[in-house]
C-alpha cells in the first residue's frame, strides 16, 4: 500500500529531472547559437548590426513577457482572491490564537491555497513565455516604427503620409492583436480558477456564474470592447487594401458606406464597454448579452449585409461613373509604388529600312547578339570545363566588359566546388571540411562566337584560368559562392586541395580575411556543440592558427546580415582587378502601400532596388551600397543600422561598371505595366489596351506548341536616337489575346543613365510581327522544317534557342539560335542561326551568313573577332589531335572533316585571310 505513493514520487522526480534536462539542452543550444552568431558578425565587421538586432529581440521579449505574464497573473490572482472557499478566512485567522491542533489544521488548509497561487503564477509565466516567443519576430516592425521617416506623399482618402501605412499601421495592428490575446488568455485563466473553485456551475443550482465571477467577466468584457473599438478605427485604414474586382483599395462603397459604418461600430463598441463595466454593479446577465448582440449583430448587418446590397443595387449599375475617382487613385499609387510613373514613353516607327549598310553602322549591336542560351551553354561548360567531377557550374551569368576587342557582352560561370560529387569513399570528414574547401576559376565566353564544331569560344578557361582576350585573373579561388553549403576549416595542419595538375594535385593555404579563430579548446567545444559534430573537438588537424568559415553561400551570408532585405534570384560573378566578386541585388519591399496592386508572386505591393551588395569570393567581405537613397524604407533602415550601408559612390569604380538593372524587379514592373500603362480610368476599367508577354518556342523540338512566355534578356545595343551602344535589359510586349508586337520595354544599365526605363510604343495602325508570329513563320519554312526533321531522324535532338527581338535604329530584327545534341549525349552544339526580318526567314551556319542571306547580299557580313592568335593556335592543335585519333580509328570521313576544319585556322594564323583579321 505504501509503495504506491513512493513510486509516484520517484516518477514525479524523474519527470522533473528529464524536463529540466531537456530545458537545459534547449537553453544551451540557444546560448550557443547566440555566441556563434556574435563571433561571426564580429569577424566580418558587423558586430553593431548583431547587437542592434539582438538587443531589440531581447528587449521586446522581456517587455512582452513581463506585460503578458503580469496581466494574466493579475487576472488569475483576482479570481483566486474572490472565488468561493470552504470556510471563512476570518475564522481561520481567529483560530491562530487557539490550541496547537488548530494551527496544524490551518496549515493543512493553507497548503492548497499556496499550491493555487503557485499554479496561477506558473501558468502566467508559461503563457507569457509563449506569447513573447511568438512576438519576438516582430523586432523588425518595432524598430521601423520607432525610426520611421516620412514618405513625402499622402493617401487620397485620409490624407495621411504614406509612412503611416508603411511603418505605423502594421505596428498598431500587432499591438491590437496582442491586447486581444491578453484579454482572451486572462479570461481563460480566470475562468479555470472560477470553474475549479465552483463559481461556474451548470449542473446544480445556483446555475451560472457567482457574483465575483460575473464582476470579473464584465470587467474583461469591457476591456475587450475597448480594444474592439480601437480595432474598428484601424479597420478604416485597411479599406485602402481591399479589392472589389474593379478597384484595388477603397472603392465607392467603402468610402460612402463602410467608412461611416465603422465609425458607428466604434461608438457601439464603446457603449458596450461602458455597459459591461456598469454591469459590475448590476450583475445582470442580460446587459453583457445585449452588449455582445449590439456589437456583433450590428457589425454583421451594417458591415456585411448593407454594403453588399448597396454595392449590388446602387454601385454596379453605374460602376464606371462612381468608381472612376478610385480607379484613378489605384492607378496613381500603383505606379508610384513600383516606380512605373518614371517610365518614359517614346514612339518607335517599326520601319523596314534595314540593310547591310545600316547593320554595319550598328556593328556593336550585331557583334553582341546573344546566340548562346543559358542551359545549352551550361551543359557545354560542364562537358568541356568542369575538369573534375567535384567541380560544378551552378549558373551562367550575363555581363559586359570593355576588352581589347571592344565593348563585349559575355557569359561567365564560376567553377565551384561540389563536395557531394566526390566518390562515396572520398566523402570523409577531413575531405569535406579541411581538404576540399574552395572552387577555382571562372569560364567566360562571348555571346555570339562559336568554333567550327559549334562550341563556344573562350575568353577565360581551364585551371588556373587562362585568358584569351578576357580579363586576367590573379586570385581565382572561390571560398564563397552560390554553393558553399556547410562549414570548412582553414589553416589547419593539412594543406587544402587547390586544383589538379596532371597526375598530381596542387595545394594551398587560405590567407584571406574571413573566419573565426577555432584553435582553442573552448572554441572547438563551442563549435562542436553548435554543429553537433564531435570531430571538431577530436581532430588533430586543427592548429592554433586555424579558422572556421561559416555562411559560405553568398545569399545565406547576405540574409544573415540583413534579413529584412529581399534578394534577387540571380547573383552574378564579376572579375575586377584580377579578383572575383559576387554582385547581389537586394530589394526593400512592403505589403502596406495603400491603393497599390500586390505583386502576383510575392504578395508585396511596393518594391525598390535600394541596395547593391558586393561579396568578395575569396575574403568573404560583404559591402552594402545604397543604390536608391530616396527610398523611405531604406532610409529607415539606415537610421536603425547607421554603420551598415555605404553610398554607391564608395563602390570601386571598376565594379560600378558592372552594375546592371535587376531582372526580378524588371519582371515585376513589366508584369504590372501590362495594365498600368493605361492611365485613363475608362480605358483601364474596360481593359481596352491590356498587354501580355509574348510567347516563344524553346527547347527540344521547339518546345510545346502553345509556347512559353518570353522572359527579359540583356543585350548591348544602341537605343534609338542615342549616340553610343549600351547595356540594356529589354522585353517585347504584345496585346492581350493577340501575337503582334505593340511595344518594347527597356531598362538602361550603364551610367549615367542607369535605372531609367523607356517604353517604345509602335504605331497602332501598323502590323508588326510579334515573336510567336515569327516562330510560326519559322515552323512553316519548308527548308528549315525539313532540316530539323532530318536531324531528328539521325540520332540527334534539335534544341530551339530563345528568339531575340533586336531593335536596330527604327526597325526590328529577329534572331534565334539552333542547337544540335546527340540523343545520348550532353554536349549541345550551336549549328545554325535563324534570322527573320519583315516577311523573310533564313537559316545559316553563322550570324553573318544569315544576315547576308536575309538582306539578299552575296558577301556575308563579317563575323565578330574570334579571339587571339593563341586561341586559334590551340583550336588548330585540337583539330589536329582529333584528326590523328580519327585516322588511327580508321574513320576516314572524320579524318577529312577535321582536316577541312583545320585548314582555315592555319590560313588565318598565316595571315592568309581575306577579311582582314590577323
Amino acid at each position: 500500500m505504501d509503495s504506491q505513493p513512493g513510486s509516484r514520487v520517484v516518477v514525479r522526480r524523474a519527470a522533473i529531472t528529464l524536463a529540466v534536462f531537456v530545458a537545459g539542452l534547449i537553453v544551451a543550444g540557444r546560448i550557443t547559437r547566440v555566441v556563434v552568431d556574435w563571433l561571426w558578425f564580429a569577424s566580418i565587421g558587423y558586430a553593431d548590426v548583431f547587437w542592434t538586432v539582438f538587443s531589440a529581440k531581447v528587449l521586446l521579449f522581456i517587455a512582452v513577457f513581463a506585460a503578458s505574464s503580469g496581466v494574466i497573473a493579475a487576472s488569475g490572482f483576482v479570481a483566486h482572491r474572490y472565488a468561493r472557499r470552504p470556510g471563512s478566512w476570518q475564522v481561520e485567522a481567529a483560530r491562530l490564537s487557539g490550541p496547537p491542533e488548530f494551527i496544524s489544521e490551518l496549515a493543512d488548509q493553507l497548503a492548497p491555497r499556496i499550491r493555487w497561487r503557485a499554479s496561477i503564477a506558473g501558468s502566467a509565466i508559461a503563457l507569457g513565455l509563449i506569447v513573447a516567443a511568438s512576438d519576438i519576430s516582430n523586432w523588425d516592425l518595432v524598430l521601423r516604427f520607432l525610426h520611421q521617416v516620412p514618405y513625402g506623399e499622402r493617401d487620397p482618402v485620409f490624407g495621411r503620409d504614406i509612412s503611416f501605412y508603411l511603418f505605423s499601421l502594421p505596428a498598431y495592428l500587432v499591438l491590437k492583436n496582442w491586447l486581444l490575446q491578453l484579454v482572451f488568455l486572462s479570461a481563460i485563466v480566470a475562468g479555470l480558477v472560477y470553474g475549479l473553485r465552483g463559481d461556474i456551475t451548470f449542473e446544480r443550482p445556483p446555475r451560472g456564474l457567482s457574483a465575483p465571477a460575473t464582476i470579473h467577466a464584465s470587467a474583461l468584457l469591457g476591456a475587450f470592447f475597448v480594444v474592439k473599438a480601437w480595432s474598428y478605427t484601424l479597420d478604416r485604414f485597411l479599406l485602402l487594401y481591399g479589392d472589389n474586382g474593379v478597384v484595388v483599395g477603397a472603392g465607392y462603397t467603402d468610402v460612402h458606406v463602410v467608412l461611416p459604418v465603422l465609425w458607428v461600430l466604434t461608438g457601439f463598441a464603446l457603449v458596450a464597454a461602458v455597459a459591461s463595466w456598469v454591469n459590475m454593479r448590476r450583475l445582470d446577465y442580460r446587459i453583457p448579452a445585449a452588449s455582445v448582440l449590439l456589437v456583433f449583430g450590428t457589425s454583421f448587418v451594417f458591415a456585411v449585409i448593407y454594403p453588399a446590397l448597396f454595392e449590388r443595387f446602387y454601385v454596379k449599375p453605374s460602376e464606371l461613373q462612381l468608381e472612376m475617382p478610385y480607379i484613378k487613385h489605384n492607378i496613381a499609387l500603383t505606379r508610384m509604388a513600383y516606380g512605373l510613373s518614371q517610365i518614359e514613353v517614346k514612339p518607335f516607327p517599326a520601319g523596314q529600312e534595314l540593310s547591310l549598310t545600316s547593320l554595319e553602322a550598328n556593328r556593336a549591336t550585331i557583334d553582341n547578339i546573344r546566340l548562346w542560351d543559358v542551359q545549352p551553354l551550361m551543359d557545354t561548360y560542364a562537358q568541356l570545363q568542369e575538369i573534375r567531377t567535384y567541380y560544378k557550374f551552378l549558373s551562367v551569368d550575363i555581363d559586359r566588359y570593355r576588352l581589347d576587342s571592344g565593348y563585349r557582352q559575355v557569359m561567365l560561370s564560376a567553377r565551384e566546388l561540389a563536395p557531394s560529387m566526390l566518390s562515396a569513399n572520398a566523402q570523409t570528414w577531413v575531405n569535406l571540411h579541411l581538404l576540399f574547401t574552395h572552387g577555382n576559376g571562372v569560364v567566360m565566353s562571348p555571346v555570339t562566337e562559336k568554333s567550327p564544331e559549334g562550341l563556344p569560344s573562350f575568353y577565360l578557361q581551364d585551371i588556373p584560368p587562362v585568358a584569351h582576350g578576357g580579363p586576367m585573373i590573379r586570385e581565382p579561388r572561390l571560398y564563397f559562392g552560390e554553393g558553399g553549403e556547410g562549414y570548412v576549416i582553414v589553416k589547419g595542419s593539412v594543406p587544402e586541395f587547390d586544383y589538379p595538375r596532371g597526375k598530381d594535385n596542387v595545394y594551398t593555404t587560405y590567407s584571406g580575411r574571413d573566419g573565426i579563430a577555432i584553435g582553442s579548446m573552448a572554441r572547438r567545444s563551442l563549435f562542436a556543440w553548435h554543429f553537433g559534430d564531435l570531430n571538431i573537438l577530436l581532430t588533430g588537424y586543427i592548429t592554433n592558427a586555424s579558422r572556421i568559415l561559416l555562411h559560405r553561400n553568398i545569399q545565406d551570408r547576405v540574409r544573415t546580415i540583413a534579413p529584412f532585405l529581399r534578394l534577387d534570384h540571380d547573383p552574378y560573378l564579376v572579375t575586377s582587378n584580377g579578383r572575383l566578386f559576387w554582385m547581389q541585388d537586394a530589394y526593400t519591399t512592403s505589403s502596406w502601400f495603400p491603393y497599390a496592386q500586390a505583386d502576383f508572386d510575392n504578395g508585396a505591393n511596393t518594391i525598390r532596388n535600394a541596395v547593391k551588395v558586393v561579396i568578395d569570393a575569396y575574403n568573404g567581405t560583404v559591402d552594402f551600397y545604397v543604390s536608391d537613397p530616396a527610398d523611405p524604407i531604406l532610409r529607415t533602415y539606415q537610421r536603425i543600422f547607421p554603420g551598415l550601408f555605404k553610398p554607391l559612390a564608395a563602390m570601386p569604380q571598376d565594379l560600378q561598371q558592372h552594375i546592371r538593372y535587376p531582372e526580378d524587379l524588371f519582371q515585376v514592373q513589366a508584369q504590372l505595366y501590362r495594365a498600368y500603362h493605361m492611365d485613363a480610368p475608362e480605358v483601364f476599367y474596360n481593359r481596352e489596351d491590356l498587354w501580355q508577354f509574348p510567347r516563344e518556342l524553346v527547347g527540344i523540338d521547339g518546345g510545346n506548341s502553345p509556347g512559353t512566355p518570353m522572359t527579359p534578356y540583356y543585350m548591348i545595343m544602341r537605343l534609338p536616337h542615342e549616340s553610343r551602344e549600351e547595356f540594356v535589359l529589354m522585353l517585347p510586349m504584345v496585346p492581350s489575346q493577340r501575337d503582334n508586337m505593340i511595344a518594347w520595354l527597356a531598362a538602361r544599365c550603364d551610367p549615367p543613365n542607369y535605372g531609367k526605363l523607356i517604353v517604345y510604343s509602335f504605331p497602332k495602325d501598323k502590323l508588326v510581327y510579334g515573336p510567336f508570329q515569327i516562330e510560326a513563320r519559322i515552323q512553316q519554312n519548308t527548308e528549315i522544317s525539313q532540316q530539323i526533321s532530318l536531324w531528328n531522324q539521325m540520332g540527334s535532338r534539335v534544341i530551339r534557342g530563345h528568339l531575340l527581338v533586336v531593335p536596330i535604329e527604327n526597325s526590328l530584327l529577329y534572331v534565334s539560335p539552333l542547337y544540335l545534341r546527340a540523343e545520348s549525349g550532353q554536349l549541345p552544339e550551336l549549328k545554325r542561326v535563324i534570322a527573320a526580318y519583315g516577311d523573310r526567314v533564313v537559316m545559316k551556319e553563322t550570324l553573318g551568313e544569315a544576315l547576308a542571306a536575309l538582306f539578299e547580299e552575296s558577301t556575308p557580313l563579317a563575323s565578330p573577332p574570334q579571339g587571339t592568335a593563341d586561341a586559334r593556335a590551340r583550336e588548330a592543335l585540337a583539330h589536329y589531335d582529333r584528326a590523328i585519333a580519327r585516322l588511327k580509328a580508321g574513320d576516314w570521313s572524320g579524318f577529312g572533316a577535321e582536316l577541312d576544319a583545320l585548314r582555315p585556322l592555319l590560313e588565318a594564323l598565316g595571315g592568309g585571310r581575306s577579311d582582314g583579321r590577323q
